[in-house]
């Protein structure tokens, strides 16, 4: 259906001055529009010099806004004009529609600002969802390649800098991330973690007032010498971290202080928790769940209940049933590989067991003093092992003893610095945890 109707340029391109629409031809699908552009000059993009020298036209087809559910294309006829300046090197141009089309759009500006909105709220994928329940579907990498081609938005001179380091290969390279710390918005990265280059990049910028970051070495000397007016300060991980460890230290200096625990009455023998000498350490979800599946058929056959009952009800076999009331205790059904197998931790269980009493609970610290007499395993044995044996032991400490620092032996502890503000690259002395 072709029908040309009045005033169809303004209802379509209101904002968009040159342009006359000819025709619409609507169908099941789309709509297509039939225009062409009526400046009589254009502006060369070369030397910006005005031409009314017409070389000759061609269609363009940008896509458009949806209406109705339909697609909606533009059929643009362009022209292509000749520069009048002779030193240009550009011979033709083609003139472009302000607020319509672009050089090598196939998009319309209004189309393409619609797309650029959705991949801002959404990103890829959660966007590219969007755009295909609004029948303009279009690729997650087309709307990031659309975000990726927007400039830069004016960002103001910050007053407070946050300073740190980002991992551009783990273990390997590493480059710098500055941070407003006012709005919480990066700011710059930078390639690497040299002095020279942090102190170039502040040198820049001289309204920063306050540098906030980590105790590196380099970023001290840089921030020192890019802004020597800035006042530099711990940043927030790092206090808390310090304070956590502080806090720790002291605690274990003052142990022996604690009370010791008052004595718990026995508990009966039917509610007595599992012995150490069990062959299934407390705790474990396997045992823990055999132990549960025991009680459970006991219950039931003690209720009357018979096995082929006591199976359909809980899903098991006749067989498993079987086996389950045989067993006295959850112990005899232990036909696994954890009974009596040496493990090259027994060496080193006698002096985790001196530890422990001693008041050392932290397993990666154990682990560290066993690594240095010899211990060729990993982390992940020892934990297991306080975890599930250690800490079910009452820990005993002699009146007046008092339990070692937590550094290794042999080294002498250095404290941890508390909450403090940190001057122009030099580490005031901390203070210490009276003893």
């Amino acid at each position: 259906m072709n029908e040309v109707l009045p005033h169809l340029d303004e209802l379509l391109f209101s904002s968009v001055e040159g342009v006359v629409v000819e025709s619409v031809e609507v169908t099941d699908t789309a709509v297509r529009i039939e225009a062409r552009t009526t400046a009589g000059l254009a502006v060369c993009p070369g030397c910006g010099c005005w031409s009314g020298r017409i070389h000759g036209s061609y269609l363009r087809f940008p896509h458009d806004l949806p209406t109705a559910g339909k697609l909606v294309v533009v059929s643009l006829r362009v022209r292509r004009f000749v520069c009048a300046e002779h030193c240009c090197p550009r011979k033709t141009f083609a003139e472009q529609v302000p607020g319509l089309t672009r050089r090598f759009g196939r998009r319309t500006e209004r189309l393409r600002s619609t797309l650029v909105a959705v991949g801002l709220a959404l990103a890829g994928r959660a966007g590219a969802r969007m755009t295909g329940a609004f029948k303009i579907p279009v690729s997650r990498n087309t709307l990031l390649r659309l975000i990726v081609s927007l400039p830069d938005p004016a960002v103001a001179a910050p007053r407070v800098i946050g300073v740190d380091e980002y991992a551009q290969r783990k273990g390997r390279v590493y480059g710098t991330v500055l941070v407003d710390v006012e709005t919480r918005r990066p700011v710059d990265l930078l390639p690497d973690r040299e002095p020279d280059t942090l102190a170039a990049w502040l040198a820049e910028r001289p309204g920063i007032e306050i540098t906030c970051r980590d105790r590196a070495t380099f970023f001290a000397e840089g921030a020192t010498r890019g802004a020597p007016q800035a006042l530099q300060v711990a940043d927030r991980w790092h206090l808390w971290h310090n304070l956590g460890e502080a806090a720790e230290k002291c605690v274990y200096r003052h142990r022996g202080c604690l009370r010791p625990t008052p004595a718990q009455p026995a508990q009966p023998q039917d509610e007595a928790e599992p012995t150490a000498s069990s062959p299934w350490p407390t705790g474990h979800r396997f045992a823990e769940r055999t132990r549960a599946k025991h009680a459970t058929i006991h219950a039931l056959l003690a209720a009357g209940h018979s096995k082929r009952s006591v199976a359909r009800q809980l899903g098991m076999t006749l067989n498993t049933i079987l086996r389950f009331s045989r067993a006295t205790t959850p112990e005899k059904m232990f036909t696994g590989q954890w009974q009596s197998r040496a493990t090259r931790l027994d060496d080193y269980k006698p002096y985790l067991d001196q530890r422990w009493q001693e008041g050392c609970t932290n397993a990666w610290k154990l682990w560290e003093e066993i690594k240095e007499q010899g211990y060729p395993r990993g982390y992940a044995s020892v934990r297991d092992y306080v975890s599930r044996t250690l800490r079910g032991k009452p820990q005993q400490s002699a009146p007046g003893h008092h339990p070692p620092a937590p550094s290794p032996a042999g080294a002498s502890p250095t404290p941890t610095p508390y909450l403090k503000a940190i001057g122009s690259g030099s580490k005031p002395p901390c203070p210490t945890a009276p003893n």
